[in-house]
């Protein structure tokens, strides 16, 4: 397994102020090559803020950020990609009225030359296409589709995918699995046990709490803007997880949930 691996991230000491508000306290996160870590907390808790910050769209106030155990300094998203981490946000962010091969290589289209003009190649990037979605096993009958013509689930792959295709050694999902069918959701969660048996370090953001002890390796629990607890999901259950994304809110209402749901020292 992971557990003799070095580490491919290592967040030290990340802290994030908004004027009165301390987003993120000193906050730490590892991950090893190929591990998948469930992030969770309740709204407000500081995960999607300490993605951010790993995804370069976030500047700290401070802290460190290791990759391969290199000390990295994000300015920018395109610093991020640029040492190969890649984030699919909850938006998607994807163009509906362009084909499905069009998303995959937004901004990166394949281009060759003809009597000194560059032009879209257009064939290679349907054969790259093709060969991206089946290397990831992802199920779409043409690329030449429209993605306004998807289910939820494809256009969530199709998100995946494009981040997953060009070598990233940190995916970032946040709440891939929102709002999608039952089946859609296995679609997608096969598609991560796929990109992290690749060796891709992936963090999943995620509500659906059930997700993480299908796909998760680590479970690291988020309250407001700090580190309370990391689990092996081997070594936890849903309850417990609930327990402790609620249990101060909980311990503070009642001396009796103090007892029986405070979250550990």
């Amino acid at each position: 397994m992971t557990d003799s691996l070095p580490y491919r991230v290592r967040m030290t000491g990340i802290s994030k102020r908004y004027h009165p508000i301390q987003v993120l306290d000193d906050v730490s996160l590892t991950l090893k090559p190929g591990e998948v870590l469930g992030l969770v907390g309740d709204n407000g808790a500081g995960k999607s803020t300490l993605s951010k910050v790993l995804s370069g769209a976030i500047i700290p106030d401070a802290g460190s950020i290791e990759i391969d155990g290199e000390v990295v300094s994000f300015a920018s998203p395109a610093d991020a990609r640029a040492a190969r981490v890649e984030m699919v946000y909850q938006d998607l962010s994807l163009c509906d009225t362009v084909d499905v091969a069009g998303n995959l290589f937004l901004g990166r289209e394949p281009r060759r030359r003809i009597a000194g003009l560059s032009f879209l190649d257009k064939a290679r990037m349907h054969a790259e296409a093709r060969a991206m979605l089946d290397r990831l096993g992802i199920v779409i009958a043409d690329t030449r589709l429209k993605v306004e013509n998807l289910s939820g689930g494809q256009r969530q792959s199709i998100a995946i995918g494009r981040a997953a295709s060009f070598d990233p050694r940190v995916l970032i999902m946040d709440e891939p699995t929102a709002a999608l069918a039952v089946a859609e959701v296995e679609a997608v969660l096969d598609l991560i046990r796929a990109v992290s048996a690749r060796g891709v370090s992936v963090i999943l953001i995620t509500h659906r709490l059930q997700d993480l002890f299908l796909v998760c390796d680590r479970i690291q629990v988020m309250y407001e803007g700090r580190n309370v607890a990391e689990r092996h999901v081997s070594e936890t259950s849903i309850e417990e997880v609930v327990n402790l994304i609620v249990g101060r809110k909980f311990a503070a209402r009642s001396a009796g949930a103090a007892g029986s749901t405070g979250v550990p020292a």
